[in-house]
């Protein structure tokens, strides 16, 4: 197996500045070696974090990202460094959710694509924010995303 697929990352074996705000964070992408084979990716991220754009105090979620890939696979670091920069971002749950996942959609134009939004509660209230690109694939093991109804969630 070559390097090739890997030779114009940036991000990837080095140092690299967090990005203030999602419009200024860049993923990046790698050709997908198994396109002719349909499969689920999912990334996790129980400590995703962002600003309410009214107060300024910081919103909690448990992301759950599932995709199957096209001909794209997204590099893993320029998809850290795209999510920590919401850390600094005002926005609604239902923004920040949709936001990610439509972005991460235009990007890597993938076969399917859904994305949980599980947000902590502020006020005593938990909001869920759940979207997907449509049907789920009839060939792919789709795992349920295994984040609870909010008990105390963690």
């Amino acid at each position: 197996m070559t390097n090739d697929i890997y030779s114009n990352l940036k991000q990837l074996g080095g140092e690299t500045r967090i990005p203030t705000s999602p419009e200024e964070a860049e993923l990046e992408r790698v050709p997908n070696p198994q396109a002719d084979v349909d499969y689920n990716v999912r990334f996790t991220a129980p400590e995703f974090t962002s600003l309410c754009p009214m107060t300024g105090q910081p919103d909690f979620a448990h992301l759950v990202i599932d995709y199957v890939p096209g001909d794209w696979l997204v590099e893993s670091k320029s998809l850290k460094l795209f999510l920590t920069s919401f850390r600094n971002h005002g926005a609604f749950h239902e923004d920040c959710t949709i936001s990610i996942a439509r972005r991460l959609v235009d990007f890597l134009d993938p076969r399917w694509l859904r994305i949980g939004g599980y947000w902590y509660p502020r006020g005593g209230i938990p909001i869920d924010v759940f979207w997907q690109t449509g049907p789920l694939p009839e060939s792919v093991w789709i795992p349920d995303q295994g984040v609870p109804p909010y008990r105390g969630r963690g």
